[in-house]
């Protein structure tokens, strides 16, 4: 059954006339005439009494005049809340990060897009890059923001990887470290430095950039929250490796000083979302924002 012909029907019982229901809708009389004739059909049942002056509503007429108004309304309902998904006046927005990307991209991103959009509702989940790829995977996040050391570290007939930042290390020092004044260092200079990391083992965090300068690295303190480790080399207990992503929410009491090019870990930060599948208008959106963010903080 076609919606239009209930559209017509309505507007006619309403007027309780094929002339003036056309005026109202831009048809001929003639047009309106034959699309009730036809939903008669389609009905099997007549639904107006043609009457000398104006038509008339059956008794199956009067039945169906509250089911047609209900399904057009249902119809008018559905219409606003598709055209809202799509205008950005409803709707959700599901985000994963991992814990860097937290410190300051992701937030201000999020923060522009809730200005623009603040009828849609976010959630925000933080996780390691290869978590979030499985979230993504299963639909319980709608877009990733993951980083790898590795370009190619992701799956392409799964996902759609784009790229939005490099993300170098930098090296933590506490502002009255001998070195704190330097524009660049090797990292050799601080091989004889008592160094915080995530674990002991150096080979599993950003300080197995010191292995491949030539040194292993003393760790004397292993703590995972980038807030600990900053605040051990606020505290003067030795340096630390962070990427310049947590470097943008760095505490004032500590210098943060590039390396050498050849002693520098970049990760590669990407945006991700399902491939085959159609971007939703919020997600592309908000990688939008992202975008912006990126750039500036460059």
């Amino acid at each position: 059954m076609d919606m239009a012909w209930l559209d017509v029907f309505r507007t006619v019982a309403h007027l309780g006339s094929f002339t003036a229901a056309g005026e109202r809708l831009g048809f001929t009389q003639s047009a309106i005439s034959r699309q009730i004739a036809t939903l008669e059909s389609e009905l099997g049942t007549p639904l107006f009494d043609r009457l000398a002056r104006g038509v008339r509503l059956t008794e199956h007429g009067r039945a169906l005049l509250p089911h047609a108004e209900a399904m057009l309304e249902r119809l008018d309902t559905t219409r606003r809340d598709l055209a809202a998904l799509t205008e950005l006046t409803a709707g959700q927005l599901r985000v994963g990060a991992f814990d860097s990307a937290n410190a300051a991209l992701v937030p201000g991103a999020l923060a522009a897009f809730r200005t623009a959009h603040p009828q849609v509702a976010i959630s925000l989940t933080e996780g390691l890059s290869a978590h979030l790829l499985e979230l993504l995977g299963d639909g319980t996040i709608d877009l990733a923001v993951v980083a790898s050391y590795d370009q190619d570290a992701y799956d392409a007939d799964q996902f759609d990887v784009r790229p939005l930042l490099e993300d170098p290390v930098l090296v933590a020092l506490p502002r009255g470290h001998r070195l704190a004044g330097r524009r660049r260092l090797r990292l050799a200079e601080l091989a004889d430095e008592p160094w915080i990391a995530a674990r002991r083992h150096a080979e599993t965090t950003l300080l197995a950039a010191c292995l491949r300068s030539g040194f292993q690295p003393r760790i004397e303190y292993a703590v995972a929250a980038w807030t600990a480790k900053l605040g051990l080399v606020a505290a003067g207990l030795g340096p630390t490796l962070i990427p310049s992503l947590a470097a943008r929410a760095a505490r004032p009491d500590i210098a943060l000083i590039p390396l050498h090019p050849d002693d520098t870990p970049v990760r590669h930060v990407h945006t991700v979302t399902r491939r085959g599948q159609r971007v939703a208008p919020a997600v592309a959106a908000f990688a939008g924002f992202l975008r912006e963010g990126a750039g500036a903080g460059e």
